[in-house]
């Protein structure tokens, strides 16, 4: 887990939108919102702020959420194809990364690669 991630983004408030609607499975929800933009949490350990336009092309990144379970996994991957992201690696396990890994992929609206992944060991 993170302890915190900052980015910029073109789109703020659809940006909002998406990450509020694909993260609130594992129960992640505004801790503050404010001029520079938003910050959000689940246990308020860790948290992912997202800044308003900070320059014309943000940075790509990868963020991996952990999940407890399979079940947000798949609600995470069919909530972000539902409103609009892109498919990048449907729920499954990625047996290259271990035998416990299942994760599944997205391209949120910026281009970045959105990942949730579950360690659950289910043998």
């Amino acid at each position: 887990m993170f302890d915190h991630v900052v980015f910029g983004v073109r789109d703020y408030d659809k940006s909002r939108e998406f990450y509020l609607k694909v993260l609130e499975p594992i129960g992640v929800a505004v801790v503050s919102e404010g001029e520079l933009g938003i910050e959000l949490s689940s246990d308020g350990k860790s948290s992912l702020c997202i800044r308003r336009k900070l320059e014309k092309n943000p940075a790509h990144l990868h963020l991996a959420f952990v999940a407890e379970n399979r079940a947000q996994v798949q609600s995470f991957h069919r909530t972000a194809l539902e409103i609009g992201a892109q498919d990048n690696g449907g729920p499954g396990l990625r047996p290259n990364y271990s035998d416990q890994y299942y994760a599944a992929y997205v391209i949120d609206p910026d281009g970045h690669n959105i990942e949730m992944v579950c360690h659950e060991d289910m043998s």
